[in-house]
This record gives C-alpha cells, sequence and structure tokens, in this order.
C-alpha cells in the first residue's frame, strides 16, 4: 500500500517521502486526512502496548494553483513539538504534546518543515518554478530563468537539483531561453519507486519539453545527466538541435565497449577535504565561504537550501538524503551512438579543490598526486573513445577544471558553449 497514495499526494511534490513510513489512513476529510503514526522502536519499548501517534496532515498550500499534503514524520514532529530527548518515554512524549497542542489526544497539525526557519528566506535568483507532471504521481520541478532565443534545458548532475545552476542560467540568457529541469527523486521533484532507469529519466524530460512545448532545444547535462541526454538523442535525435556534455561524457553517456568503465573510476579514491566547522554550519552563507575555501568556488545559496535542513536557529542542518540517490544508476543502458551535434567538455587534468593546492601536508599531496594520475589516464581514455566513436561531438579538455566545471571554470564554459551553439542550425 502506497501511503503517499492514499494521501492524495499525487497533487503536489513530496519532500523526503522515505520519512512517510509507518503511517496508516484511518479517516479521510475536506480538510485533511487522520493517519496514524508508528514511533521509533525506541519510544515504544518504554511504553508496551502504544506503537503509534495520530496525527492530522492538512492541506497546506505550497504552490501557486496547487493544494498539497506536508508530511509530518516523527522526526519533523519532534522539531514542531521541540521534543528534545528521543529517548524519552511514551508518558512524556504525551504530556509534551499535551502542554503543547493543548490535548490528550495526540493530534498535531502539521506545518511546512521550511516554516522552522526564524526567517523566512526568499530566493533571489530569477526564475519562475513551476511543475510539470510526468508520470502517475510524479512531478518535476521545473526553473525558468527567461531569455529570448532557442531554448536550451539544463539538467543537473546526481543529487543537485536545477537550482544548482542558478548562477550560471542568467549567463545565457541573453541569447537563449533558459530552463532546468530538478529530476524525479531529487529536490522538490516527485518521485516513485517504479520505472527508474535511464530511458524512464529520457522520457521524463521529453514530457517537459513537449509540456513547455520546447521545439528542438538544446539540452545541457552535468555529471550523470549525460545518461538522459543520450537516451533522448539517442532514440528521438530529431526532437534536439544539440546536446552539451559538462563533465558528463563518461560511459554512462558513451559506452562502445573500448573505453574504461564507471567501476574503474569507482575504483580510484583521491584524499577529502576537511568537514565544515561549526562556524562553518552557522548559516548557508557561511557554508557558501567553506566551499569557496576549499574548491575555489561555491554552490547557489538556493541549492545548498535544496541538499541540506535548516535548524530552527536558522543554522545548517543535517543533509537530505533524497530517494533517487539509491536508484540513479539503476537500468542503465549502453549508448554507443549519439547522432546529433555534441559537445562534450571535460576537466583534463582534474582540479581537486583549492584546498589540496594550499595543503602543506606531504601525505595529501602524494594522495592527491596518484589520485590525479589515475583519474586522468582513465578520463583520457573516454575523450579519446568520444572522438574517435563519435563524429558529432567536439571534444573539449580544459585543465585543471573542477568536476562542477561550469562553476570552477565558468568563462570557459560560457565561451566554449557559446561557440557550439552559434554554429547549430
Amino acid at each position: 500500500m502506497s501511503v503517499a497514495r492514499d494521501l492524495g499526494l499525487s497533487n503536489g511534490p513530496v519532500r523526503q517521502l522515505d520519512e512517510m513510513r509507518g503511517l496508516r489512513v484511518l479517516e479521510r476529510s475536506k480538510t485533511g486526512h487522520l493517519v496514524e503514526m508508528r514511533l521509533p522502536e525506541k519510544i515504544r519499548a518504554n511504553r508496551p502496548g502504544k506503537n503509534g501517534a495520530t496525527l492530522v496532515l492538512p492541506r497546506i498550500p505550497k504552490h501557486p494553483n496547487d493544494q498539497t499534503f506536508v508530511p509530518c514524520s516523527w522526526r519533523s514532529a519532534q522539531n514542531i513539538l521541540g521534543l528534545d530527548n528521543v529517548n524519552g518515554s511514551m508518558d512524556t512524549f504525551i504530556s509534551r504534546i499535551s502542554q503543547r497542542a493543548g490535548s490528550m489526544l495526540l493530534v498535531l497539525f502539521a506545518v511546512p518543515l521550511y516554516s522552522q526557519q526564524p526567517t523566512a528566506w526568499k530566493d533571489p535568483t530569477p526564475h519562475i518554478t513551476r511543475f510539470v507532471t510526468v508520470d502517475k504521481n510524479v512531478r518535476l520541478e521545473v526553473l525558468d530563468w527567461g531569455g529570448s532565443g532557442r531554448p536550451l534545458a539544463l539538467l543537473a548532475g546526481g543529487g543537485d537539483a536545477a537550482h544548482v545552476f542558478d548562477d550560471f542560467a542568467p549567463k545565457l540568457t541573453a541569447r537563449f531561453h533558459v530552463y532546468g529541469i530538478t529530476r524525479r527523486g531529487y529536490g522538490e521533484s516527485g518521485f516513485s519507486p517504479e520505472g527508474f532507469g535511464a530511458d524512464r529519466l529520457g522520457d521524463d524530460v521529453l514530457a517537459v519539453l513537449d509540456s513547455l512545448k520546447l521545439r528542438r532545444p538544446v539540452l545541457v547535462g552535468h555529471s550523470i545527466a549525460g545518461e538522459e541526454l543520450s537516451s533522448v538523442a539517442s532514440r528521438y535525435p530529431g526532437r534536439v538541435a544539440g546536446l552539451v556534455y559538462l563533465e558528463a561524457g563518461y560511459s554512462y553517456a558513451f559506452d562502445n565497449g573500448k573505453g574504461p568503465t564507471m567501476k574503474e573510476f569507482q575504483d580510484i579514491s583521491g584524499p577529502q577535504p576537511p568537514p565544515p566547522s561549526e562556524s562553518d554550519l552557522a548559516s548557508f552563507a557561511a557554508l557558501q565561504q567553506y566551499y569557496l575555501r576549499n574548491l575555489g568556488f561555491t554552490y547557489p545559496e538556493g541549492e545548498l537550501r535544496q541538499l541540506f535542513t535548516t535548524t530552527s536557529e536558522g543554522r545548517v542542518g543535517e543533509e537530505r538524503d533524497f530517494p533517487g540517490n539509491a536508484m540513479i544508476l539503476e537500468g542503465r543502458k549502453k549508448y554507443a551512438n549519439i547522432p546529433v551535434p555534441a559537445l562534450v567538455i571535460f576537466g583534463i587534468p582534474h582540479s581537486l579543490g583549492k584546498w589540496v593546492d594550499d595543503s602543506t601536508d606531504p601525505k595529501v599531496r602524494e594522495a592527491a598526486k596518484a589520485y590525479s594520475t589515475a583519474l586522468t589516464a582513465l578520463t583520457e581514455s573516454q575523450a579519446k573513445g568520444l572522438e574517435n566513436g563519435v563524429p558529432t561531438a567536439r571534444v573539449v579538455r580544459l585543465r585543471g577544471a573542477h568536476h562542477y566545471i561550469y562553476l570552477s571554470n565558468e568563462a570557459d564554459v560560457l565561451a566554449e558553449m557559446q561557440s557550439f551553439l552559434s554554429g547549430l542550425r
């Protein structure tokens, strides 16, 4: 039984569906649904026979012209009620709810998690947000940065939402109409455990293009999004005018059996930067500075707010575990043919971040050198395979670029894209 389906959640995107395990619909009403939530084992153990709490999930406007249920999980119930002692007994749990809600009935009204912030953050990025239904119970977040000219659709890498392009996209709007699509299972987009796979994700992109009535756009993808680019172009070459692979031309996007496999890339590893300190997590602005110091570039605040929760004090909270993470590489296919014009940009050799360049630790520098040597060999092999195997591809190597190549080498990427796009028919 799907709790999401029982709750009528097809009307809008749902964040962190995994937190909804243990919910059971008891009663429906026009204003909400009465549901039962099973409590964590460590809570139930203190009060045998008392296994759950009853909650009301009201309809709360989350997007224009949309009424969306906002799930209330045990974790969010703790946040709402200030239940800091998760090991407390059921009696304590009931008592605290009585004090906060004024009732012994264990009835809570769920509120959007983002309303826990002391001051609501307003995204300053000049985009319009809409949602497009691509499958049963699945709607994708689509950002529209505006602009005029040929449409460009930006697809984020694994783990990211379209907001990762918030700083990059506006640089393209002078000549193009720029959109961004958040993949199913990430950010504000919906999720379904059925039907994940390369061509399913490619079909999602096509559904968005159809909904927006975009005629022969250029698809621009970062990292794993190369899979979606190749899926669309190999099956429906007439639907797109061209493709731009931003550090996205690896074996999930092109594999003729002659290049390195993803396992070969996964089998090597490099040194990791120091984790953010407490002061780095004091605010999202502080976290941006942490990335700037360590990587030499930073991520848009809107993207970081997609990736991390916000505490009641406005600090950076836990990293979100999106359901797409566990399934992103499922249903992979081998694409050996890219029958449309393609710009493929690699970082060769890769930058591992400013923190490595600044490090005086000989172990860090030795590990970085060994990793860089191995990574360069594999990436160069893949780049040559594309050059030899895809006549329609123009392969570009940017020296010292990070995997987030459009952030680390923004000017170079924009110049290469402008040159490539100006030659498309």
